[in-house]
């Protein structure tokens, strides 16, 4: 089986290379902007073959899916900030909607019987009723946000090419997760890379928080990237699917657990800098159809994702 990950020196990229290194008679192509990046930095498996590409650019594209000739791609590709979002609206739906297009449209024009997994965002549902939770399938599409936006553009992209074209094609709409190696400028991440530097004495014993009310539904990456493996091996094309636990924790929560895990003492304070314009105060997805379909649970409690990732950030130079 020939696989091609877009974006594979990302958060997910290195998780999902590992999940599908250890699969039988596999053949494991990468694509980034910069090829020798994961490898460099040993997060990749050795076995894979990094292919340059821009998934902002049709030629490079081409050049990578013709490269490759994979059977599965997981398009995992795209602009993840929300925070960026709002400063840089344009870029980020130029990378998430508009890539996707142009991934889609160089996998159909080059002929290729691919299965195509792309990564949507629970972030598309935006803001609903507190009783309209858990959130399936079939609720209705609101994004909040730029960032949100640019995934319901995605996701409505992905959709179209397997009823136009007869295109494989699955959407996965992935709530939040985090784990070791996130960029800090996601909330758990951020807070576990500033206890870090405060035990450290990198910073004065003060951490500063945004919203702490919001709720939100969180899964462990590695969870993540073994949902994606089982995407791959059944036969979903046309179809979207949750991948969350059902369950919603809040951010004062993470927050909480971390400081229990915290060496010294910390003081908290709110940064208005941290608050978005807007943001969704609750988001729990259902996840019955996707366990339905592969038999995927989260597995890792969110204990041991946040003093795995803090643990992370404590090795962190």
């Amino acid at each position: 089986m020939r696989f091609l990950i877009t974006g594979v020196t990302g958060f997910v990229g290195p998780y999902l290379a590992a999940e599908l290194a250890g699969e039988p008679k596999v053949e494991l192509f990468g694509m980034a902007p910069d090829a020798g990046d994961g490898l460099a930095s040993g997060l990749l498996p050795a076995g894979l073959r990094m292919l340059t590409g821009d998934i902002t650019d049709d030629g490079s594209i081409r050049d990578v899916l013709e490269a490759a000739r994979p059977e599965v791609v997981f398009h995992l590709a795209g602009a993840s900030s929300g925070a960026e979002a709002w400063h840089r609206p344009v870029a980020c739906y130029e990378v998430n909607a508009v890539g996707t297009l142009r991934l889609l449209e160089g996998i159909r024009r080059l002929g290729l019987a691919a299965t195509t997994i792309v990564a949507s965002s629970g972030e598309v549902y935006g803001s609903a009723d507190d009783e309209a939770h858990p959130l399936t399938e079939d609720s209705p599409l609101r994004p909040l946000s730029p960032y949100a936006a640019s995934k319901a553009s995605q996701d409505l992209v992905a959709a179209q090419y397997p009823r136009a074209y007869g295109m494989r094609v699955i959407r996965l709409r992935l709530f939040n997760h985090t784990g070791p190696r996130h960029p800090a400028m996601f909330v758990a991440s951020s807070f576990a890379r500033q206890i870090a530097r405060i035990e450290r004495g990198l910073q004065e014993p003060v951490l500063e928080v945004g919203n702490l009310d919001a709720g939100r539904d969180f899964v462990d990456v590695r969870d993540v990237a073994r949902a994606y493996r089982l995407a791959a091996r059944r036969e979903l094309s046309g179809d979207v699917f949750n991948v969350c636990s059902g369950r919603a924790i809040s951010i004062r929560r993470i927050l909480e657990l971390l400081l229990g895990l915290a060496r010294c003492e910390v003081t908290v304070r709110s940064d208005p800098e941290r608050m978005r314009p807007a943001d969704i105060p609750l988001l729990i997805g259902d996840p019955r159809r996707f366990r339905e379909a592969t038999g995927w649970v989260p597995e890792i409690p969110i204990e041991r994702t946040l003093t795995d990732l803090l643990d992370w950030w404590r090795r962190e130079p």
